[in-house]
């Protein structure tokens, strides 16, 4: 009888981590082994825990908690930290030169002193290389406020490669990033995996969890439910947790009528930004004609930076600098909010991606939902306010969290209240930009279910606008609109556009998502 594999001996173990704050276990009996050269994915709704445990291999955890447990790791490596938002560990004052040669320079203080600068140069350039950012040159001069999300994070594991880090523990890196950067973000993280570093990977993005990770752990609550191999985890979810995680996408019930005048239509808009390098403006946006019809959902997708948020915010009036015409029912909008009637206020709604920092984290939700129906409709306090309860209610937002203030509501439940903030103006059309961007799956999902839901409740009184870089989102819309580059470069309808696009940039889109639904990392984006 053949002997048994030995088991890799892990770079870190949790054994039994508790994690209690207050009287409350926000992790609770994980158990974790992380292993070289593989990828050991956590998953699970927000507030599952996930970044909790992914610290707590760094040996970081919240203020005033109380741990319980074992957190071994085998070498003194540190463990490099990836996060979610990079900018926030960047200092935004030094160029990206001066962050990473500090790191090179500790490292090559044992050479002669003629051969140091030229030593730790080459190490940031291999760090860089082993990191996928290209035009290391230019990288290198820039401060972090001048580079992409992507490329602050790719910045931050150059620093941790630098570092000797053995652990790469990444937290939501694919977070509001088109299909393209995905598979970018993908091939990086493959590549680290395969020069034998650990990677933990904190993620609600399932097609990417099923690109890259070997195991599979699943949480909620602060337990961990299921783990095990990943392609087991998919074939045959054992755990309903598991299986509601890993549920298909909602549907819109019906196709939208396109007869007749259209609601909004977009008329050679070409919108500018500021750009402080040169003292003028830079053009950003160019759609010659995109119309949005009654009772239509109509999503815009595009990577990130081609322009879909400039245009979401042109049709809600929070941006000014553009030529050309927005006509709602044929009628031309005012460029700027405070030119436009409580009337056209009310008939097209704006919801941010970010729903935490569109509220007033000062006062009760309840207040700042209910003021819509009061400031724009002329409604009583009162009667905005049982208004505004009824609404709440039907988003699945009790009295209770009604009352709260923002900060005691999660980023789901405070997208509801968005969402309910901006149907007390009885809006004709709904903007939402990127609302379900870093959600986990099953809040998103949520989300969905209720834009469908109002779309068919509605009828023609109601048409969506929903900004998205996820092509499963956008396939459940009527109509879909693809920029590039500033450029509106395709649309037709949603299934069309999905099985035969006819532009090179949406095959590439669609080759990208394919790829990383079928575990594929990709070189040639």
């Amino acid at each position: 009888m053949p002997p048994k594999p030995v088991a890799e001996e892990p770079l870190a173990e949790l054994r039994e981590l508790r994690v209690e704050i207050g009287s409350r276990a926000i992790v609770d009996g994980v158990t974790l082994r992380v292993v070289p050269g593989k990828v050991t994915a956590l998953v699970g709704a927000s507030g599952s825990g996930k970044t909790t445990t992914g610290l707590a291999l760094l040996g970081e955890f919240p203020p005033g908690a109380r741990v319980t447990g074992e957190v071994r790791r085998a070498t003194d490596d540190p463990v490099g930290y990836v996060p979610q938002h990079p900018a926030a560990v960047l200092n935004p004052a030094r160029r990206i030169s001066a962050l990473l040669t500090d790191i090179a320079r500790a490292q090559v203080g044992h050479l002669p002193r003629a051969r140091r600068r030229t030593a730790a140069r080459e190490r940031v350039l291999h760090a860089l290389a082993e990191a996928q950012l290209q035009d290391a040159d230019a990288l290198l001069r820039r401060h972090p406020h001048q580079l992409s999300g992507g490329q602050q994070q790719r910045v931050v594991l150059a620093q941790a490669l630098l570092l000797g880090a053995r652990i790469i523990v990444a937290d939501e890196p694919t977070t509001g990033q088109d299909a393209l950067t995905k598979s970018r973000v993908v091939e990086q993280l493959a590549a680290v995996a395969a020069r034998g570093i650990a990677v933990v990977l904190l993620s609600h993005d399932l097609d990417v969890v099923r690109a890259l990770a070997d195991e599979v752990i699943v949480m909620r609550a602060g337990r961990v439910v299921e783990s095990g191999p990943a392609q087991r985890l998919w074939s045959a979810p054992r755990h309903p947790w598991t299986r509601e995680l890993l549920a298909g996408h909602p549907q819109f019930p019906t196709q939208a009528s396109s007869t007749g005048r259209p609601v909004l239509q977009i008329r050679d808009l070409v919108a500018r930004h500021r750009d402080t390098t040169v003292r003028g403006t830079t053009e950003v946006l160019r759609t010659p004609r995109l119309d949005l019809h009654h009772g239509e959902c109509l999503a815009v997708v595009g990577r990130s930076g081609s322009g879909k948020t400039t245009l979401a915010r042109c049709l809600a009036g929070l941006h000014r600098d553009h030529d050309g015409r927005v006509l709602l029912d044929g009628a031309p909008l005012p460029r700027s909010l405070r030119g436009r009637s409580r009337a056209q206020l009310a008939a097209v709604q704006y919801v941010f991606q970010d729903a935490r920092a569109a509220f007033d984290e000062h006062r009760p939700v309840l207040h700042q939902v209910a003021r819509t129906a009061v400031r724009l409709r002329g409604t009583d306090p009162a009667a905005a306010t049982r208004e505004a309860l009824a609404t709440l209610a039907g988003l699945g937002l009790d009295e209770d969290l009604a009352r709260r203030r923002p900060g005691r509501l999660s980023g789901g439940e405070l997208q509801r209240a968005a969402l309910a903030r901006a149907l007390l103006a009885r809006p004709r059309v709904l903007v939402c930009d990127e609302i379900t961007s870093g959600l986990d799956t099953v809040t998103r999902r949520g989300i969905l279910d209720l834009l469908t839901t109002l779309l068919h409740d509605r009828g023609d009184d109601l048409s969506l606008v929903l900004i998205t870089h996820d092509l499963d989102t956008a396939a459940l819309a009527h109509r879909i609109a693809v920029l590039d580059a500033g450029e509106l470069v395709e649309q037709g309808p949603a299934d069309r556009v999905l099985t035969a696009p006819r532009h090179p940039f949406t095959r590439s889109l669609l080759e990208s998502t394919a790829r990383r639904r079928t575990g594929q990392a990709t070189s040639a984006v």
